[in-house]
């Protein structure tokens, strides 16, 4: 006769209680009710926390939660400008441009493009005024970026900024990158300016190597 502890028959115990109609089963019990969504709300009330700190005076606790903002996604930064205007901290939306401004070329370019396709033209072309003052490698990539993402009023915006303030020879650099794409848009930033911008940006080109129509 087979031995050992799974050839073993279990003794017979007492018969298991009938579940009566008072007793709920296990299945019997209501599903848990889903757990409440998180309260929706403009970065977890950014606006407020800024307002209380500009109103304890704790001016570099709120300068720091500007330049956190500054690197939020683009997308948000329309309902930002527009909320920070609501509640009279329009300067503190100037603070936080100048900080994106410092953003790396494609950051700086989707931050220009959301503003611009918000209609917020003054506040993009504000933005990309101060971008200008990096190297020229990096404009001509924010200048590129936005033009691949069909921004052209931005690039143009940019270069624009960059023609006015920066030398005709730091412009023929940038055009470098891509003479066919940069020489005529620098150019016609040029003319907007004054014929004379625009006969120093051409002899500038010229002496780089690149022809000008």
């Amino acid at each position: 006769m087979p031995r050992g502890a799974r050839y073993l028959r279990p003794a017979p115990g007492p018969a298991a209680p009938e579940a009566t109609p008072d007793e709920p089963s296990l299945w019997d019990a209501p599903a848990p009710a889903p757990a409440p969504a998180p309260a929706a709300g403009p970065r977890g009330g950014f606006t407020a926390e800024l307002l209380a700190l500009r109103a304890q005076g704790r001016s570099g606790e709120a300068h720091a939660m500007l330049c956190e903002a500054a690197a939020w996604p683009a997308p948000a930064l329309p309902a930002l400008a527009a909320e920070l205007g609501r509640a009279g901290l329009a300067a503190d939306w100037a603070t936080l441009l100048w900080e994106a401004a410092s953003l790396p070329p494609d950051r700086l370019a989707a931050a220009a493009a959301a503003l611009g396709a918000a209609g917020r033209e003054a506040d993009c072309d504000g933005l990309l005024r101060q971008g200008v003052a990096r190297p020229a490698a990096e404009v001509a990539e924010a200048a590129v970026a936005l033009g691949a993402a069909g921004r052209d009023r931005e690039a143009q915006a940019l270069l624009g900024a960059f023609v006015r303030l920066r030398t005709a020879e730091e412009a023929a650099g940038l055009a470098r990158r891509d003479p066919h794409w940069f020489a005529p848009r620098l150019l016609r930033a040029a003319g907007a300016l004054s014929a004379a911008r625009h006969r120093d940006l051409a002899h500038a080109l010229r002496v780089a190597g690149i022809p000008v129509a």
